[in-house]
């Protein structure tokens, strides 16, 4: 059975599923509840100063029958006094104390603020903490969150601050609501957070109601953006992890966020170097024991694969990304329509037909029907595949190289040799 614990920058736990900074997280009933229930750490929501919360607070998007796939939130920090959640936070690292406990915090951009609350909350006896510059509303109307998080000189000296006070590791969260994350990644790294960790909610609004023309959600009638989060930002996710884990000038590790629902997801967050993961939204969607399911997934995955600890997941498939400009563009693929088991329901043929580059025929041969790709005219865009309703119906298969691998980087640099030697 392979070995699940991790050290993430010097926090070690039990296995790779945290709970992230969130409603889960909010009392020492609810965190010690999920270390009961069997996961390896958890991330206490945001302590600052106690704000006043709204009500109403929670939306969701639901796509195509499946409900959360998306979850907007317009929730601050804590609104529960500091010295009770230290007593909470003392009491159960007091009870588990092989269970990762971190604490995020968020303060205003001041020093002395930073000295304070780390030097309070580390007097607990906690394994880390987590810098909050991510909340995309509220707090960043306040100078903090992502309003910090958006300035990577902000986020540097911030860092810098809190590792003065500082004896546990620090962990920097970011904002996704930047142009390019890894800015802040390297300002993270220049200030000696010992790790980082993404992403933290994207600035949204959820939808509107067409019959009162309210946002969804209101509050007695009026509405403000929030942060999403949940199933559909997997994918912004992932890029974000990926391209801070490829970035040499980062070089910290990474506590991934975002979508993670299964132990699919993690395992794609770690291969693309995330050494552990946070998990919220699925967590309020079904609650605290879907973790049982995360680890026993995880732990067959990795006997399959013959891989002895989950560590040695950590970053393998990081050198298989790259930018576009380095991608072979003799690399040919298409697709072949397997006629035993497709139903012609004419998606694909309509998909490639009306949106892509028209290149699967209808053929009537012996008295039937069938559908077949014209090989010779087909791009490999991989849309009849996306759009096919049967698993395996439609594959794409390689095609015979039409050359030798150049990429446009190549291509452009053989490009002016040539003209140099032509001058």
């Amino acid at each position: 059975m392979a070995d699940l614990r991790i050290n993430l920058a010097g926090i070690e736990s039990p296995n790779p599923f945290w709970l992230a900074s969130a409603p889960p997280t909010n009392t020492g009933y609810q965190v010690q509840r999920a270390f009961e229930a069997g996961w390896g750490g958890a991330v206490w929501k945001t302590l600052g100063d106690p704000i006043i919360n709204t009500s109403s607070r929670f939306a969701a998007v639901h796509f195509n029958g499946q409900r959360v796939a998306g979850f907007n939130n317009i929730e601050l920090i804590t609104d529960r006094p500091l010295d009770v959640n230290l007593k909470e936070i003392y009491e159960t690292k007091k009870r588990f104390p092989d269970h990762a406990l971190v604490v995020s915090l968020m303060v205003e951009p001041k020093r002395e603020k930073w000295h304070e609350i780390v030097k309070k909350v580390e007097a607990v006896g906690v394994d880390g903490l987590e810098l909050n510059f991510g909340c995309p509303h509220g707090m960043a109307e306040r100078g903090m969150g992502s309003a910090s998080g958006q300035q990577p000189d902000l986020v540097e000296r911030q860092t810098y601050w809190a590792k003065e006070a500082a004896r546990t590791p620090v962990i920097v969260k970011l904002t996704p609501n930047i142009t390019d994350i890894t800015a802040t990644a390297i300002a993270a790294a220049r200030g000696c957070a010992d790790a980082i960790s993404l992403i933290n909610t994207i600035n949204s609004l959820a939808g509107v109601d067409l019959d009162s023309w309210n946002t969804i959600p209101h509050v007695g009638g009026k509405g403000s953006h929030g942060g999403y989060c949940g199933p559909a930002v997997k994918p912004i996710a992932l890029n974000m992890v990926a391209e801070c884990a490829r970035n040499s000038k980062v070089g910290i590790p990474i506590s991934g966020i975002g979508g993670i629902s299964d132990w699919k997801d993690a395992a794609e967050f770690m291969l693309m170097g995330a050494t552990g993961v946070q998990v919220c939204t699925a967590v309020m969607h079904h609650g605290f024991r879907i973790v049982e399911e995360m680890i026993d997934g995880l732990s067959n995955y990795l006997d399959s694969k013959g891989i002895e600890r989950v560590s040695d997941l950590t970053g393998r498939a990081v050198p298989r990304y790259t930018d576009w400009g380095n991608l072979d563009l003799n690399y040919a693929v298409a697709a072949r329509i397997h006629t035993d088991t497709c139903i012609n329901c004419n998606k694909c043929y309509i998909a490639c037909e009306d949106t892509a580059h028209q290149c699967i025929e209808r053929i009537e041969e012996s008295g039937r029907s069938y559908l077949k790709v014209r090989e010779e005219d087909c791009v490999g865009c991989n849309l009849c595949a996306i759009v096919c309703p049967v698993e395996g119906a439609i594959e794409m298969v390689d095609l015979p190289s039409a050359g030798v691998s150049m990429s446009w980087n190549e291509r452009q640099t053989a490009i002016a040799k040539l003209k140099m030697k032509g001058a």
